[in-house]
């Protein structure tokens, strides 16, 4: 099957899950025998392998889009131009400030691609088209983010083939803008929705807050997990000392600085847990450092920035490695998300976790059995639900085998690509 496979990149310097998810899948479908074209915009994206789409051309630049976006100008400079503003050196140093920006001051970029060839960057869409009518003919095309529909008619026009579409977590992104962005977003996904024969997310959750806002029926929407290489058990290598872990990008929105709180109380507060140390990884954006700066300051003011630790290292096999010296993780984010892709590396470690009673966490660990839910409403719940676990090795021991069986026979790459190819054949096959 060819497949044009189309995500957005960002910017490879922190944990991106989406990004992990889609860099999986496409291999592990072009391992299966699929073409797959695979085609990042803005900026390159998060992956092991740096040069799994090495010979595609860079679409919707970073810098270019938002050029486009605010100076009129730069909607009708020659090509020529625009590939300065391409070159690898400009899109890398746009790559480190990625995430450095906000929704609200981007709400009206994102209405314009949502607006797609009525938009700023109509020529970004015009030659990504052309590039693609050019040089495949897909039997599918799928868009890992519905902030890219604006492409959808376009490239449904153009190409002729059915388009799915993936979705996780862009609500929060939109709901983050001024009313009145937020407003024509809804109604310009909405509008979009009708080009797509299926939407694709990781939890019933999550499909309930797409259907409620896009109004798209039941029989288009499709839970597919997300799943882990599931690689030989070579055994943990725990510290003797109890040591908690968090592993997502390290900002202040995805409960960083709750952890640090947390650690700090069990740390110093009353009855201290004896030898307690914290493990960090996840990378950063230049946005997330004085934030980092903070919470180092805040150890150190209390002599415990010894025992915490801040990794820089972000590839597959760095993280294995981080995760198999944890007793347990928890990334206590309020708001919760679609799905949570380091709780399912967590538990393919057997490390157990705790995570906020919140968004599709509640699914994933009630389903894999594999740690704690909490109420983030209630003071002190997060350090007493760690302190419990830290103090229980049995129950931790336990939580982290449960979850351990229950990824490999269900959370696996296998199982993704295996739904995801069912999903390709159905639609390709009731369209021939």
């Amino acid at each position: 099957m060819k497949i044009v496979y189309i995500l957005p990149g960002s910017g490879g310097t922190f944990y991106c899950e989406n990004c992990v998810r889609d860099i999986a899948l496409v291999k592990a479908l072009r391992q299966r025998g699929h073409d797959v074209v695979m085609v990042p915009l803005y900026l390159p994206v998060f992956s092991d392998d740096p040069d799994i789409a090495a010979d595609i051309p860079m679409f919707f630049g970073g810098i270019n889009a938002y050029l486009q976006q605010k100076i009129p100008l730069f909607r009708h400079t020659p090509r020529w131009i625009d590939k300065m503003f391409d070159s690898k050196w400009m899109i890398n140093a746009a790559a480190k400030r990625a995430g450095s920006t906000r929704a609200d001051g981007l709400g009206d970029m994102t209405v314009s691609m949502l607006r797609g060839p009525d938009g700023n960057q109509a020529k970004e869409v015009d030659r990504l088209v052309s590039w693609l009518e050019k040089e495949t003919s897909p039997d599918i095309i799928h868009i890992t983010n519905i902030l890219l529909l604006g492409l959808a008619e376009s490239l449904k026009e153009k190409l002729g083939a059915p388009i799915v579409c993936t979705t996780m977590d862009e609500d929060g992104w939109i709901d983050a803008m001024q009313e009145t962005h937020r407003e024509q977003c809804w109604s310009l996904l909405a509008r979009h929705a009708g080009h797509v024969e299926a939407f694709v997310t990781a939890s019933a959750y999550y499909a309930n807050i797409i259907q409620d806002r896009l109004a798209v029926p039941i029989d288009r929407m499709r839970i597919i997990p997300i799943g882990v290489d599931i690689q030989e058990e070579v055994g943990r290598t725990v510290s003797d000392s109890p040591t908690i872990g968090y592993l997502t990008r390290m900002c202040e929105s995805l409960g960083l600085g709750k952890l640090v709180d947390a650690f700090i109380d069990l740390k110093c507060g009353p009855n201290p847990i004896p030898g307690l140390r914290l493990r960090v990884m996840g990378g950063k954006t230049t946005d997330d450092e004085r934030f980092i700066r903070e919470q180092q300051a805040k150890l150190n003011a209390k002599g415990i920035l010894g025992d915490a630790e801040f990794l820089d290292a972000l590839d597959r096999d760095s993280r294995r490695a981080f995760l198999r010296t944890l007793t347990l993780l928890s990334v206590p984010m309020h708001q919760g998300e679609a799905f949570g892709s380091f709780i399912i590396e967590a538990l393919a470690e057997g490390v157990p976790v705790i995570q906020p009673r919140v968004g599709g966490f509640i699914e994933v660990i009630q389903d894999t059995g594999g740690g704690i839910l909490y109420d983030p409403n209630e003071a002190d719940a997060l350090t007493g639900a760690l302190r419990n676990l830290l103090q229980d090795k049995e129950k931790a021991r336990t939580l982290g085998e449960n979850g351990q069986r229950r990824v490999a026979r269900v959370y696996t790459i296998d199982r993704m690509v295996e739904q995801t190819e069912a999903l390709y054949a159905g639609i390709v096959g009731d369209k021939k």
